[in-house]
């Protein structure tokens, strides 16, 4: 398999999941607003979105799909798909008790990340009822994460790539016709999530089914696979789930400044999250298969070769879109929510955090290129080492971009602390030797600035001013940006190609 290829498919599916993901935050603007109930929501949707990372596609699949690469490589079809039943039994009882557990202990949950809204005893009332409503998430899609690495092993990528479009379907469907049924109509959002986590494993099924792989799930304690994924998923817990712990603290913060600002802050990474999950959580992805493989098969060349692919591949589109969402954050964030409750001055904070989160984008896309270099080699404990020095950074910047920036010096701080997570993990593989620059990177970088210089000069003559944006139609806006974007693409690939890069330099087969 083409790995380009296959980032093509993975993308273009992660694309449909992004563009209902923008009319569901549309939706959700325009009949919400930016407030004290959505503010609720999105404290209480985050909890089961940490937990998702701690079980699901974060420390779990980073954990899991190296060993069943393994075993699949290795011990054959048999013992693959005992393994695949004897984790699937534990995951399941796993979290059966912690999704009883987290319905049970909402008041103190939201006591301790969002401690802010004890002053308000109906914010805090309300949270807490969202929150035992959108708990279970926590079940239905980490076992959704077990079919979607095992999908992934057997390179069916597009399969988990399409499943989230069916949370933002749910989403909105819940927003556009059954808020009024719920009171406060804020409830109907939390069991749109619900819903969304059945839909998403039930859609994954089938294809187990086509494969001879749907888990039986069996309590296989003692299997040796079983305890391997347990110890590396141990450390990985913390390591992978590093942004999101971010979030929750950021949060924290947040909950002390005006309502609104968890808003601004989510709609802001709402937006990140679009070009990350497009080509971050893509060649993460694809990439960790094929890094397992030749770690198995002691091939330290093409191990190297493989994560400079992946690094400039990032480069080529991360770079162009963190400039994009700096340049073009007022008619992005206009065009997309400026409807209904959601105003100007919504448009404007949303604006500020934007921009303070584009200084990390290429910072988040390669850290999901770089750590699977660590987890293709079981080596869990360099990124979570990593992971804690972040940390503690990211709450040293929080303390002091708090004052004088507020909401936008949140967004500031885990940008910086992303770029410096990708840092030291670049720095360490090339430190063990385990990644060893391919020739031709000055030739590249060159083409890249040139490429970048233009974009940016073509930019700023043609977005305009944001007073237009801000007065204009949803009409006239969606057809200005479409057509402002598309300049940019075309001036941008035009560039690359008149400085001699052609698709063919990115072609890579998969191991």
């Amino acid at each position: 398999m083409n790995l380009l290829k296959a980032l093509a498919t993975v993308s273009s599916m992660t694309f449909v999941s992004r563009v209902l993901g923008f009319v569901r935050d549309a939706i959700i603007a325009r009949v919400f607003g930016a407030g004290l109930y959505t503010d609720a929501f999105f404290v209480a949707f985050r909890i089961p979105n940490l937990l998702r990372r701690l079980f699901a596609e974060g420390a779990f699949s980073q954990a899991f799909v190296p060993v069943l690469g393994e075993y699949k490589a290795r011990r054959g079809e048999v013992q693959t798909r005992i393994l695949v039943d004897h984790v699937a039994g534990v995951l399941a009882a796993a979290l059966i008790v912690v999704t009883v557990l987290g319905v049970l202990a909402a008041p103190l949950i939201v006591w301790i990340t969002a401690p802010g809204f004890q002053a308000a005893a109906d914010k805090f009332d309300v949270t807490v009822s969202l929150l035992r409503v959108t708990f279970p998430y926590i079940l239905f899609i980490s076992l959704t994460a077990l079919a979607g690495g095992v999908l992934n092993t057997y390179s069916r990528f597009s399969v988990p790539a399409f499943t989230p479009s069916l949370l933002n379907l749910s989403f909105i469907g819940f927003a556009l016709f059954a808020a009024p049924y719920f009171d406060p109509p804020i409830m109907a959002l939390a069991w749109a999530v619900a819903v969304g986590g059945v839909l998403q494993l039930a859609f994954q099924v089938p294809f187990l089914l086509r494969l001879d792989v749907l888990p039986r799930f069996s309590l296989g304690k003692r299997d040796e696979g079983v305890w391997r994924i347990a110890r590396l998923m141990g450390p990985a817990v913390f390591g992978v789930s590093i942004s999101q712990i971010s979030l929750v603290i950021n949060t924290i913060f947040a909950s002390f400044l005006v309502n609104g600002s968890v808003s601004w802050l989510y709609y802001a990474d709402r937006l990140m999250e679009f070009p990350a999950g497009m080509l971050g959580a893509a060649l993460g992805t694809i990439l960790l298969p094929s890094l397992s493989k030749t770690y198995a098969d002691a091939n330290g060349a093409e191990f190297s070769r493989l994560l400079d692919w992946g690094l400039r591949l990032t480069l080529l589109l991360a770079m162009p879109a963190a400039l994009a969402l700096a340049m073009l954050a007022v008619p992005l964030i206009a065009t997309l929510f400026q409807y209904g409750k959601f105003d100007a001055t919504d448009v404007v904070m949303t604006r500020q955090a934007l921009v303070a989160y584009s200084v990390g984008l290429i910072g988040m896309i390669l850290v999901k290129v770089l750590a699977p270099g660590f987890y293709a080699r079981q080596d869990i404990r360099t990124p979570v080492k990593i992971a804690a020095v972040t940390l503690v950074m990211t709450q040293i910047m929080n303390l002091a971009f708090i004052v004088p920036l507020r909401h936008a010096g949140l967004a500031l701080s885990m940008g910086l602390a992303a770029c410096l997570n990708a840092g030291l993990l670049y720095h360490m593989l090339r430190k063990g030797d385990h990644y060893r620059p391919q020739p031709g990177w000055r030739r590249f970088g060159l083409q890249l600035g040139a490429a970048l210089l233009l974009l940016g000069v073509t930019l700023s003559m043609v977005a305009g001013e944001s007073a237009w944006w801000l007065g204009a139609s949803g009409l006239d806006r969606g057809v200005r940006l479409t057509w402002v974007v598309a300049l940019g693409v075309t001036v941008y690939f035009a560039a690359l190609w008149a400085g001699g890069v052609r698709p063919r330099h990115f072609s890579k087969r998969a191991v």
